[in-house]
């Protein structure tokens, strides 16, 4: 058997990086947390083989001399290696780690220890119900540094304090906005899933909607619209959020969802035609407008694979979306306006018709050309009008 080569064999400083390793999983802070008594560490040492002694010798000696630096407290096992050609030496064989004070001294860190215990200390008076989650977790909470006990203090103000239906910006604690509450979204959902009762959380809601999840108000969805010629509101366009637009139909017998902003500024006025930006995958906002359903709704995107996907969500909420310009006639009818489609997606799409659908194939297939795409800005305005139903009176 071929010698083993030095940087086979375990130093000290091997040892304490085996050990540090342990203790950045946290391995050993949760046993000591969870109150487990301490159990030695025997850690064994690849050590040189005998045929090593004779002929690197020096290299063996200088080996051995590195073990010398072992702290007081640490012991090394040694243990016999050779026979009768080169002698008998004795050589490290394993480290042994007797108590838990020998195991910080090793890794330097029993402030850290004692920074964490006194964390623990206090959440048994002021958030028992944290407990067990920081004695699970203890490197997180160590993570969080000088910020731990304003994350616990935000905690309980949200248990006592917070109205629902409030928004996360009114979260009153010393050093908290919402900067805050975003860094840390993470780590406050894991704290406030063991804080709160279950009639408080959303779990239906993703980690990432911290407002959902928790009872805060999110966000409002807003929707831009064109409204028709000769509406009844002194307005031409407005914005508007969904949930008040939901209870507010708007006039008119055509809807246009467009996709591209320019677009939809763009298209003429129609009588009858109201025009809604479309956003891309964000067109899901609208399923709250139910209204829709009697509309006669059409959906305006761009002609590549993602254009498709956006149509077939649509539908998900209002099946009777038709397509608008995006056939293979108009795709055809601008060949010097195609460009490439940067990532095409591969969905199965079972919303579109049958034209759709040949038309989406020879997209993600290629056999128009590489990842076709003609965007919807390319296509000419004067198609829109002959493209849409015949004109009829606006409802009122």
């Amino acid at each position: 058997m071929p010698p083993r080569l030095r940087g086979d064999w375990t130093t000290w400083p091997d040892v304490r990086t085996q050990l540090r390793r342990r203790w950045e999983r946290g391995t050993f802070l949760a046993a000591h947390a969870a109150g487990l008594p301490f159990e030695p560490l025997d850690l064994p040492i690849r050590r040189p083989w005998p045929r090593d002694i004779g002929d690197r010798f020096d290299e063996v000696r200088a080996w051995r001399d590195g073990w010398t630096a072992v702290p007081r407290g640490i012991r090394v096992v040694e243990t016999p290696v050779g026979g009768r050609l080169i002698g008998v030496n004795q050589l490290p064989a394993r480290v042994v780690i007797d108590t838990w004070a020998n195991l910080l001294l090793v890794l330097g860190v029993r402030r850290e220890v004692e920074t964490f215990d006194a964390q623990l200390a206090a959440a048994h008076e002021r958030a028992p119900a944290l407990v067990d989650w920081m004695t699970a977790h203890p490197m997180q909470v160590l993570a969080a540094g000088d910020g731990w006990d304003m994350l616990v203090t935000t905690v309980l103000w949200i248990d006592t304090e917070a109205r629902p239906g409030s928004y996360v910006r009114e979260i009153d604690v010393p050093g908290v906005d919402t900067k805050f509450i975003e860094t840390n979204r993470g780590l406050l959902t894991d704290l406030l899933e063991r804080q709160l009762t279950p009639h408080r959380l959303d779990l239906t809601r993703p980690r990432s909607d911290f407002a959902g999840r928790h009872g805060f108000r999110s966000k409002p969805d807003y929707v831009r619209m064109r409204l028709p010629p000769q509406h009844v509101s002194s307005f031409s366009e407005f914005a508007v959020r969904v949930e008040e637009l939901a209870a507010t139909p708007v006039a008119g017998d055509t809807v246009v969802v467009v996709e591209n902003e320019i677009t939809y500024l763009a298209m003429p006025s129609r009588p009858g035609t109201a025009i809604v930006l479309g956003g891309g995958y964000a067109v899901g906002r609208l399923a709250p407008l139910r209204w829709l359903a009697e509309r006669d709704l059409r959906y305006w995107g761009d002609i590549d694979t993602h254009g498709f996907a956006i149509l077939h969500r649509l539908r998900g909420s209002f099946p009777h979306t038709c397509s608008l310009l995006m056939d293979r006639g108009t795709l055809l009818a601008h060949p010097t306006q195609w460009v490439r489609e940067s990532s095409p997606t591969r969905e199965q799409l079972d919303r579109l018709t049958a034209d759709e659908t040949d038309l989406y194939t020879d997209l993600v297939t290629d056999a128009l050309g590489e990842s076709v795409r003609l965007e919807q800005e390319r296509v000419r305005l004067s198609l829109v009008d002959a493209a849409l139903p015949v004109r009829r009176e606006t409802r009122q």
